[in-house]
Order: structure tokens, then C-alpha cells, then sequence
């Protein structure tokens, strides 16, 4: 029997909060968490700005916080868990990642050099200023930076790279991009925003109906081992076991806000919030596509429904002003209409200039929000014409082998991985759950708050939202 709310949040803002701080002051969190507390109970709930989020070990037992997920396998002291965190929905937040420097100096295991600073070379971080100033853009987005080449048979060279941080090689680029959650992972038609896990151009299984999820767990053994190589660096690669008990790990989490400060427990009054009900969520690669039937890639050829959630239909009628709202939010993704123009991905490859659709449009997946199969797109998050700030971001200059064609980008996306010149600035969507936990948002960290995610998509589409159907999108999203 789960315990009341009360004694659960007494439970979480004492003992546990304690152990954290505690731990953060003589060491790091990770260790805190691994060394003091040993398990997290299941349905465990944990602290953020718009309530508590909660995980769920589908196998019905605690989350075990000592296996090689919480362990450092490499040479500078991270392990996964350095940015893949709980009470982050397992990815991280800015606000987090500021805590910790704060209460580390600077001096915790995600603060490093090889991809936790700007750059990764000629980067001073001897006081407590100059490791400040390396790792900013880590600090204020919580970026990453990831450093990927350009294919050798790639449509398209780089003709320069304007990065104010000094990385500006145009042999190896640097992209600043926020770490995925590790959790609610079995709903995932491709690993990492580029795809790059997913893909045959790195040795890895692109993920299809027929071969899920065989394709996903290889995937995720591949990703497990590039990250301890390399975010980790590791001088040897993780054993097989390790790698298993990693992909174990998170494949069996569920994660998704539970408790919202307004409107209370998610999972209350008929509503389905909160992640126990992602444990039988139904999914298949191309569950509800949004692409025409003749595409095929939804294999039952069911025609795409808009009604992406149902979480909140209890509360269509609730006298409870907040779980109105949230249900209100919730009818707002799913009919709200967007004029879906000039996105790559959709536009050019339907031969549309202009195509009617809703959140779902590119959210599809039932009750979870990805796109349901891989399905790359730009809708302008890394264009330098963005309605969002990204001018601390690099600007780099492509040019078309073929027609001489220049395009300017804070990111190539999937065009690392693909070396095409269509799949520029393509990245996927990512899981919408847990979204509170985890700002900012946008594989850029461009969006500090939900509020900017809906002025991106007002601005960029010209949605055209109402101020009450912006206050309930909002209150719809936080309460994932």
C-alpha cells in the first residue's frame, strides 16, 4: 500500500534531502546517493519546480543506486549518473548542475574538460573563475558537448566555424546539446537526438518494427559503452556484464510527474498521471504515425489519431480550477492546429508547402510524445533565425559539394551522422515525460522554461495560442 502524500513528502524533505546535501558537501550527490542510501524505494518521489516526479521499477523493487549505472568505470570519476539523475528524470537540469558546482567547487565529475567544458583545449580551470567560465554553457543550459566529424563521403563541406568558446575546427565540430533521460526508454524509435546510436553509418541497428526490441537493447549496449569510453574515459571498455546490468537498469525504469503543487496526486480523481500506467502503455514502432498510411510506416495501417493523450479526461469537468486546467492543456495539444511550413522532414518530403496539424503532428506516440518511428526533423530549434536566443551558440557554415549552396547552423544534426545535405539541422523529438524536472529544454537548451517552448512554437508557426490556452498547454506539460 503506497504511503499518503504527507508522510511521503516528510519522508523526501528529511531523511533524503540530507543525505543529499550532506553528501554533495564532502563529495558529490552520485555518491551520496550511492554510498548513503544504497536503493531508492520505488514510486520514490523527488522535488522540482512544479512538484514531484517519480520512477518506477517495473520489476517492483527498489532502484538499486550501487550497480555499474552509479559506478565510476572510466578515469575521471563520472559514472552515468553524473548526468543522468532522478530527481532530474534522469537527465539533468541547469539549476541542478549549478547546485553542484556550488557545493563542489567546480570540482565534481561532470565538470570535465574532454566535454563538460566550452572547449577542449587551451581551457584554464586552475580557481574557482576560470572553471566558471570553461564550463558555462554547462552551468546555464546544461549542455554537453559532444564532437563529431562530418562523414569522408559527406554532400557537404565546412567552409568555416565561428565558435566563441575557440573550438573552431572544421574537421571536428563541437555541438552543445542536452543529455536524454535514461528512463522510460523502451518507447524510443531512435537513441540519441541525432540518431547517431541508431544508426548503420556507427555500426548500430536502426530501429524498425519487425526487429523491436532486439534493435533498441543493442543500441543501448552500443551507447553504453561510447559513453563510459568517452564521456567516462574509460582506458578499458566496460564488460560485458557491466554494460548488461546498465542496459538492464534503464530499460526498467518509468518515469512522469506524480505530484503537481495545485492540482495535487496526477493519478487522482480518475486521471492516469504519474508512471505506473507507462508499465502497460501500449507501443510499437509506428504506433499512431502521422505520416500517410501509404507511407507505411504504422505496419497495422491504422490512420493517425491526434488525441495523443488521455490522461487528463477525468478532469475535463473537475471543480478543481488547477486539474482543469491541466485537462484543458492537455484538449490544447491535442487540437490545437499548427501550420506546419518549412520544416525539413515533413514539408519537402510530403511535397507540401504548407500542411494543417497538431502537436501530435510530430508527438505521436500514445501518452508518451515522440515520434513513434525515426523520424528526423528541423523545425528551426538550431536555425540562427530561431525566435530563441541562440547567439551562444557556434555559427557554422556549410556548402553543397553539387549546386554550391551555402546554409548557415548553430547544429548540422543528423547530417554528422548521414553526411546528407537534406538532413541538416534534423534532430528527433524527444519523450515528453518528466519534462518539469529536467529544464531547459530543446536539444540546445534554448527554451529555459516551457513558457519559451510555447513562444517558440507561437513565434515559429504562428500558432496563435490564447493567454488561457498558454496557461494550460503550461500547466498540461508540467504535470507529464
Amino acid at each position: 500500500m503506497r504511503m499518503n502524500a504527507t508522510r511521503r513528502v516528510g519522508l523526501l524533505t528529511g531523511s533524503f534531502l540530507t543525505v543529499v546535501v550532506t553528501g554533495a558537501l564532502t563529495g558529490t550527490i552520485v555518491r551520496a546517493e550511492s554510498s548513503f542510501l544504497q536503493s531508492l524505494p520505488n514510486l520514490f518521489p523527488l522535488l522540482n519546480p512544479s512538484g514531484f516526479v517519480e520512477t518506477y521499477n517495473i520489476n517492483n523493487t527498489p532502484i538499486n543506486l550501487t550497480g555499474p549505472f552509479f559506478q565510476s568505470l572510466g578515469a575521471n570519476g563520472r559514472s552515468c549518473s553524473s548526468c543522468h539523475r532522478p530527481a532530474e528524470a534522469w537527465s539533468v537540469s541547469a539549476s541542478e548542475v549549478q547546485l553542484r558546482f556550488l557545493l563542489t567547487q567546480g570540482l565534481d565529475p561532470i565538470f570535465r574538460t574532454n566535454d563538460g567544458s566550452n572547449c577542449d583545449h587551451n581551457i584554464n580551470t586552475s580557481t574557482l573563475d576560470d572553471r566558471r567560465a570553461a564550463y558555462s554553457l554547462l552551468l546555464s543550459r546544461g549542455l554537453i558537448r559532444i564532437a563529431l566529424a562530418p562523414p569522408a563521403n559527406a554532400q557537404f563541406t565546412v567552409v568555416s566555424v565561428q565558435n566563441p568558446y575557440g573550438c573552431n575546427d572544421t574537421a571536428t565540430l563541437s555541438m552543445y546539446r542536452r543529455p536524454l533521460p535514461s528512463t522510460n526508454l523502451r518507447f524510443l524509435s531512435t537513441v540519441m537526438f541525432d540518431g547517431r546510436e541508431s544508426s548503420p553509418q556507427t555500426g548500430t541497428k536502426k530501429i524498425t518494427n519487425a526487429t523491436n526490441p532486439d534493435d533498441l537493447l543493442a543500441d543501448l549496449v552500443h551507447q553504453a559503452i561510447d559513453a563510459t569510453n568517452g564521456h567516462a574515459q574509460a582506458a578499458t571498455p566496460p564488460t560485458a556484464q557491466q554494460v548488461q546490468d546498465i542496459v538492464n537498469f534503464e530499460t526498467a525504469l518509468r518515469t512522469a510527474q506524480a505530484i503537481d503543487f495545485r492540482a495535487g496526486w496526477l493519478n487522482a480523481g480518475g486521471a492516469n498521471g504519474g508512471p505506473v500506467p507507462l508499465a502497460s502503455q501500449s507501443f510499437f514502432v509506428g504506433i499512431n504515425d502521422s505520416f500517410p498510411a501509404s507511407f507505411g510506416f504504422n505496419p497495422t495501417g491504422a490512420p493517425f489519431n491526434a488525441a495523443i493523450f488521455n490522461l487528463f479526461d477525468a478532469w475535463l469537468n473537475s471543480a478543481n480550477a488547477a486539474r482543469a486546467s491541466i485537462a484543458r492543456g492537455q484538449t490544447v495539444f491535442n487540437t490545437k492546429t499548427i501550420n506546419i511550413t518549412g520544416v525539413a522532414g515533413i514539408n519537402d518530403v510530403l511535397g507540401l508547402t504548407s500542411l494543417p496539424g497538431v502537436c501530435g503532428t510530430c508527438h505521436d506516440t500514445p501518452n508518451v510524445g515522440d515520434h513513434s518511428f525515426p523520424a528526423p526533423l528541423n523545425i528551426g530549434v538550431g536555425d540562427l533565425t530561431s525566435p530563441l536566443d541562440v547567439s551562444y551558440l557556434p555559427v557554422i557554415t556549410l556548402q553543397n559539394n553539387t549546386t554550391g549552396e551555402t546554409v548557415r547552423t548553430t547544429d548540422p544534426g543528423r547530417a554528422l551522422i548521414t553526411g546528407m545535405w537534406a538532413d541538416i539541422g534534423k534532430v528527433k523529438g524527444p519523450i515528453l515525460r518528466g519534462l518539469p524536472a529536467r529544464a531547459p529544454y530543446f536539444h540546445n537548451g534554448s527554451a529555459a522554461s516551457l513558457s519559451d517552448v510555447v513562444t517558440f512554437y507561437e513565434k515559429r508557426f504562428g500558432v496563435g495560442f490564447t493567454a488561457q490556452e498558454k496557461v494550460d498547454l503550461i500547466a498540461f506539460l508540467n504535470s507529464l
